[in-house]
């Protein structure tokens, strides 16, 4: 599978614009972690791009990411990256095994804190966004409470990663890289 087609799936399950967004800003985040890990950026791309396609057709935690899992096989994907999306379930923490499982897991959750942290600054912009903002925002359980802080910390200690030296850091240049195609630019401030 290409990204174009995987982009084509996503077009054809996911409605919300916020969704599709999430989705594109894992695969950037997903992209930069293979680049660090020299793997395959196109396939660790495409399982941050695919990851959620099925959240609005499935969004309980026995569904999610399960019952995508046929659809993406029929669709072609491979074997190895559907594993990887099923992996980045919260109820499959003995199934993350590699790095690309591992960094999914960990860059979901953090993306959309991120993304919160951006459209609360006047500007909108992404590219403003400091390190220091994310950490006093991720200190406050009552922003974005749906981000699961502990999701983000279970996946960078899994990873031998530092959340706040080389995580945080290394998923908001991911997303800063792609501003405009995220709508993070200040454009709509």
């Amino acid at each position: 599978m290409d990204r174009q087609q995987a982009w084509d799936i996503v077009c054809e399950f996911v409605e919300s614009d916020s969704l599709r967004k999430h989705m594109l800003s894992v695969e950037f985040a997903m992209r930069a972690y293979a680049e660090h890990y020299g793997e395959d950026a196109e396939s660790w791309g495409l399982v941050g791009l695919l990851h959620d396609f099925d959240w609005e057709s499935h969004p309980t935690l026995e569904q999610h990411p399960i019952d995508g899992a046929p659809i993406l096989r029929e669709r072609g994907l491979d074997e190895e990256d559907i594993r990887t999306i099923l992996s980045h379930g919260p109820l499959a923490a003995d199934d993350r095994k590699t790095n690309r499982d591992k960094a999914l897991y960990a860059v979901d959750e953090l993306t959309g804190l991120i993304t919160a942290v951006s459209l609360v600054r006047p500007s909108k912009d992404i590219r403003d966004v400091k390190i220091k903002s994310i950490k006093k925002k991720w200190k406050d359980s009552a922003f974005a409470a749906g981000v699961n802080r502990q999701d983000v910390e279970e996946g960078c200690e899994a990873l031998a990663v530092d959340v706040w030296d080389f995580h945080v850091p290394l998923v908001l240049k991911a997303m800063q890289d792609h501003a405009e195609e995220l709508e993070l630019d200040g454009s709509k401030a």
